[in-house]
């Protein structure tokens, strides 16, 4: 049962992620300007919606179960729709040229890995045992995965002199978020139906 001290800690925890996810949407936006990428920008914009989603969860806490399960919605949303965003940016990047700079992609993606790492450990720590509290933590371990991929594809445009491996990355990082947001919305109605099977 969720205690009030259990609740502060997680408003406390919920503003760290928050705070590091929106210092990343600027470092990966700044970053991906410079390196011509695909792949930090969607980073970033998966940073910035991250950020928005840890708001909801923050706000969220405390609330009643259907609340908070609208939340939940609410991050699943936000976060296919930033994955179709991603698809038009790529697309758009694919017709018009890019020349994405691999050594500023490894250096921010380890940075990124770094502090994502550091949100997912936060979050885990909560032991979140509500659809909102997991949603949160799926988005941290996304970011994670899509650092890896950022860090591959920057050595790959390296080595290869070619700007598809960014493009890739690009994909995978909008596939991965359409995934999460897809697991993200079947959570939450999977609780309501469990819940209350009369809805």
């Amino acid at each position: 049962m969720t205690t009030p001290a259990n609740e502060g800690r997680q408003r406390r925890i919920l503003l760290i992620v928050l705070f590091l996810n929106a210092a990343l949407f600027v470092g990966l936006g700044i970053g991906g300007l410079v390196a011509d990428s695909s792949a930090l920008l969607a980073n970033a914009v998966d940073n910035a919606s991250d950020a928005a989603v840890y708001l909801i969860s923050f706000l969220a806490v405390g609330r009643s179960p259907g609340w908070k399960r609208g939340a939940a919605r609410t991050s699943g949303i936000l976060l296919l729709a930033f994955a179709v965003g991603v698809l038009f940016d790529v697309g758009r990047r694919w017709l018009t040229g890019t020349e994405p700079v691999g050594p500023t992609m490894m250096g921010m993606a380890l940075v990124a890995a770094v502090i994502n790492l550091i949100c997912l450990l936060l979050l885990r720590r909560l032991h979140g045992d509500d659809v909102n509290m997991r949603a949160a933590e799926t988005f941290s371990l996304n970011d994670f995965a899509s650092n890896g991929g950022i860090l591959v594809a920057g050595g790959l445009v390296m080595w290869l002199r070619q700007p598809w491996p960014d493009l890739v990355v690009g994909v995978l990082v909008a596939l991965l978020a359409i995934k999460g947001g897809v697991e993200i919305l079947r959570d939450a109605a999977n609780e309501k139906s469990e819940k209350d099977p009369s809805e």
